[in-house]
């Protein structure tokens, strides 16, 4: 028979990729998941790999891992990941700004969006590929080939984004397609 797993231990989830049992009862395993969020799944389903298994953990003996100790390993594997996002400048031009669409039928209202919303969308776009693109590098079933090939596809939407640098108050912080470094 195969152990049950136990709160803090680490697996690896065909489905939901890398996570920490934060929680065991008697069907379900409540897992915390660095892409995936909190997911519970049946103790029966076994499409995971156990990566580091907890001794110490379950629930009679919870408090073995404390509320600051799980903290840092969730922090360590959302940063892994780059779930969390940078604190981007917008040109300080743009502040304070309206993005405003017309639309070519004059019966038709334009749409105003405030700058800053626009910005922040532009920005999360990026964070996304971004993580994406870490994704399909540690891939482990893709090909290299495969990764290569995927990779292109990201490259060119970022040299499609350009346009938007304008925005951006820091070069650093631009798209850059095949022209770029």
């Amino acid at each position: 028979m195969e152990k049950e797993l136990t709160v803090g231990t680490r697996i690896d989830h065909d489905k939901y990729g890398e996570g920490v049992v934060s929680k065991v009862n008697i069907t379900n395993y409540e897992v915390i998941f660095v892409r995936a969020g909190k997911i519970e799944f049946s103790k029966s389903n076994k499409d995971y790999v156990v990566l580091n298994f907890n001794e110490n953990g379950g629930e009679s003996t919870a408090a073995a891992i404390d509320l600051e100790s799980f903290e840092q390993v969730l922090i360590h594997f959302l940063d892994k990941y780059g779930v969390f996002q940078e604190v981007i400048p917008m040109g300080d031009k743009w502040t304070g700004g309206t993005l405003i669409m017309q639309p070519g039928n004059k019966d038709l209202k334009p749409k105003e969006i405030p700058m800053e919303a626009f910005f922040h969308k532009i920005v999360m776009l990026r964070d996304r590929l971004r993580v994406l693109e870490q994704n399909i590098n540690s891939h482990p079933k893709l090909t290299d080939e495969d990764k290569v090939n995927m990779q292109q596809y990201i490259t060119r939407i970022y040299g499609s984004l350009t346009t938007f640098n304008v925005l951006f108050d820091d070069k650093e912080n631009y798209f850059v397609g095949t022209g770029g470094n």
